[in-house]
């Protein structure tokens, strides 16, 4: 997903999945590779492919050419044509043709197949936004005191995308005691509350409001 800090409406932007996003395989990712969906079942009689999309980015899905099929359990997708496809509103899914599948019985091979592109092939991105891959693992600081507070673990969109950040643990585990699982907190992805988010850095620094670091879960 492409997100941005300004709290109006999105231009269709990309969440597709890298070697470091929170979205994994069996296997990893190979970096020169993005997921852009997930084929889950047949749509039909007559060949057509239901994806779940990790891509916000329509023409990955609507527009003929070729994308890459990365099948269960392999490390290295094989090119296949996309003919066309389609959006089914209301439950986030597209309804897509691939060449060579053409009934049901070839559409059930596909379950669980994953559709990628080229990491050259990353949209551009317009002044304050960014791709969530890019985010996943960046450091959060408060920026009046450079306290660490954690590390971004995901992008959940929103009507203003939340930063979900799983919080730094102060305290080493005593010995004999167990290591209490990490609390996450969403901090919301606007330039009032993450006024600097530098990539180079690998760095966030927030302004959180009152109270808002007490709803850690």
């Amino acid at each position: 997903m492409k997100t941005n800090r300004q709290g109006a409406k999105k231009r269709q932007g990309s969440r597709e999945q890298g070697a470091g996003g929170k979205f994994t395989n069996l296997l990893p990712i190979p970096d020169e590779w993005l997921e852009i969906g997930k084929i889950v079942s047949p749509q039909g009689l007559c060949g057509e492919l239901r994806v779940y999309p990790q891509s916000d980015f329509p023409e990955r899905f609507e527009v003929p050419g070729t994308r890459w099929l990365l099948r269960p359990g392999e490390r290295e997708p094989q090119p296949v044509e996309l003919l066309g496809g389609r959006y089914i509103e209301g439950k986030n899914l597209y309804v897509i043709e691939l060449a060579g599948v053409e009934d049901r019985n070839q559409a059930e091979e596909m379950r669980g197949c994953k559709l990628m592109v080229p990491a050259s092939d990353r949209p551009p991105l317009g002044e304050d936004e960014y791709h969530v891959i890019d985010l996943i693992g960046v450091e959060v600081f408060m920026q009046e005191s450079g306290e660490l507070v954690g590390t971004v673990v995901d992008v959940i969109p929103a009507g203003n995308d939340l930063l979900e950040v799983k919080l730094h643990q102060q305290n080493e585990a005593v010995e004999g005691e167990k290591t209490k699982p990490p609390k996450t907190i969403l901090i919301p992805f606007v330039t009032a509350i993450a006024p600097v988010v530098d990539l180079p850095a690998h760095r966030i620094e927030i302004t959180p409001p009152p109270g808002l670091m007490e709803l850690a879960t």
